[in-house]
């Protein structure tokens, strides 16, 4: 990767967690209103009408039979969970808690590099690793009965939103990314619609609550498209840092919006998860760094 090809991962990452942020406040402030099936129903009906549109004007419509491929159809299958555990959280804990134990997100990434693509990882990021998980401990605060319900959604959100990030780098780049965006939204769509009924059934919709659900899918929608664009642009190791940029959002708005002040024990949770996890970005540049200078200064074969 050259570095304007970094630098412009970067940005779209950068881009892609203000959009997240912003709609998942603006569906926070909805979660009163109605369950977790019909926010997603309802946004995703409105982000699938955009993106189509988007997608066939830009010519990136293909074939559907792309989801029959299996990197396709397991970022699909793990962007559903992620989307499901992540609305049912955000109805339960303050947005900065839940944009906190998200910022676990690159290290489970590399985790799941490591079990599941063969990744080198060595005992320094072993050790960030556990450090980081540790973090996001501190931050969920498991009383003696252990684990809230919110916060094993927020957790199976990480999961999720980890397998897809991975999924994402293996699906093959002739699928334009914003045909990915579309498999994405239609299949949340769907999603929520099946869920409506067993998660309580449909409730009267306002005028403000479909506007923010209106503004919601437009943010969505930004950040579906930025950050697919970014995982396929620029290195990992370079760019997923760009994600804790999330967390000023997160806090901001929580303060603003929602009267919410993160507590001494949260604050230390949040600097372990981030502490460990530029740590471990910084390792992995470092090996890619050293195995470019080996490749480059061996030797070729007569």
């Amino acid at each position: 990767m050259t570095p304007t090809a970094n630098a412009k991962g970067a940005l779209f990452m950068a881009i892609a967690m203000a959009g997240f942020t912003c709609n998942d406040a603006l569906v926070k402030s909805v979660t009163g209103a109605m369950n977790t099936g019909q926010i997603l129903f309802v946004r995703g009906l409105m982000t699938t009408v955009l993106v189509v549109a988007i997608a066939r004007w830009m010519g990136a419509l293909g074939s559907w039979r792309v989801v029959l491929q299996p990197a396709v159809a397991l970022r699909m299958t793990a962007e559903i969970i992620a989307s499901l555990a992540y609305v049912s959280a955000l109805g339960a804990m303050p947005l900065a808690n839940t944009a906190s134990i998200l910022q676990a997100l690159p290290l489970a990434v590399t985790l799941g590099a490591a079990l599941f693509l063969n990744e080198k990882v060595g005992w320094r990021r072993w050790l960030a690793i556990i450090a980081g998980f540790a973090g996001v401990l501190i931050v969920i605060r498991p009383g003696p009965e252990g684990f809230s319900l919110a916060a094993v959604y927020v957790i199976a959100s990480v999961v999720g939103a980890a397998a897809r990030d991975l999924c994402t780098r293996r699906i093959d780049r002739a699928v334009p990314s914003l045909f990915i965006s579309v498999i994405t939204a239609v299949s949340i769509t769907v999603t929520g619609a099946v869920m409506i009924v067993p998660m309580g059934g449909w409730q009267p919709v306002s005028g403000e609550a479909f506007v923010r659900l209106a503004a919601a899918s437009v943010l969505l929608l930004v950040g579906y498209q930025t950050i697919v664009i970014a995982m396929r642009t620029g290195e990992i190791s370079f760019i997923a840092p760009f994600r804790y940029t999330s967390l000023i959002w997160a806090i901001a708005i929580g303060f603003l919006f929602f009267g919410e002040v993160p507590d001494f024990w949260m604050t230390i949770g949040v600097m372990i998860i981030v502490a460990s996890g530029l740590y471990t970005f910084s390792r992995e540049n470092r090996r890619q760094v050293a195995e470019a200078v080996a490749q480059e200064s061996k030797p070729e074969s007569p």
